[in-house]
């Protein structure tokens, strides 16, 4: 059971962050003093692609941070690859090693587990991870049997053309990944985002004790797509974590 006092308090934190609050004049003198703004990379769920990012890519932008929403394999421009972790994490890589300095990592489902694992190989290549949508590990009872059952649903409700198998490729891939494993050894900012409803928060208890720094947001009258079902709450959670992590070292 989700803790009821964490998720409270999460509440009121994710109601609490007004995107007022950055105060459009700071982020002018910013620039005007030749602090770069932090890049960001955006990392999409299963069985979407970097489209679901629409909202954040056009406030990011407007506030000046370099902005790369990349396609994982099988998915938007890469459908018809097969999903593998090696390709996932390869294309994180080639995302983040374009940006200009490390930048924060930012994942939705699929996308966080791949975040994750990411910033658990390669810790100094990003400036913090935003986790969102996968406070539930990759294992267990209840994931073992939707894999059983995913293509047969999808082939007995007509879902998705031939891209289902990314699914059962995405959960062949993850069996054995461990986020918890990360998150103990991660040094750097994690943050957490969930929608209330979201049924992948069954381990969000286990995932801040995981990391001593982890700060949870969870967002009221949202579900697993966080981003697109409260993109400014969203939008506020992100640039709250883009002005933690300012300014960069060496700026």
């Amino acid at each position: 059971m989700i803790d009821a006092a964490v998720v409270d308090a999460a509440v009121v934190d994710a109601a609490a962050v007004d995107a007022a609050e950055i105060d459009e004049a700071v982020i002018s003198a910013t620039r005007g003093l030749g602090a770069p703004a932090r890049p960001i990379v955006l990392v999409h769920g299963t069985r979407t692609s970097s489209a679901i990012w629409a909202p954040q890519v056009a406030e990011l932008q407007r506030r000046g941070h370099g902005t790369v929403a990349i396609d994982l394999p099988g998915h938007g421009a890469r459908t018809h690859e097969r999903f593998t972790l090696e390709g996932a994490l390869d294309a994180v890589d080639a995302a983040v090693t374009s940006c200009a300095a490390p930048p924060l990592l930012v994942g939705l489902s699929l996308g966080g587990y791949v975040s994750l694992a990411y910033a658990g190989r390669h810790e100094d290549r990003v400036a913090g991870v935003v986790a969102a949508g996968c406070s539930t590990q990759t294992r267990g009872p209840l994931l073992r049997a939707y894999s059983r059952v995913s293509t047969r649903v999808a082939d007995v409700l007509h879902l998705g053309g031939g891209t289902w198998h990314v699914v059962t490729d995405m959960l062949h891939a993850l069996a054995a990944y461990s986020p918890l494993a990360d998150l103990r050894r991660l040094t750097l900012p994690v943050w957490l985002v969930n929608g209330r409803h979201d049924p992948l928060r069954l381990e969000e208890r286990r995932y801040l004790r995981a990391h001593a720094g982890a700060r949870l947001t969870v967002v009221p009258r949202a579900g697993h797509d966080v981003n697109t079902h409260a993109p400014e709450a969203f939008n506020r959670v992100l640039v709250a974590a883009l002005r933690e992590l300012a300014p960069q070292r060496g700026a």
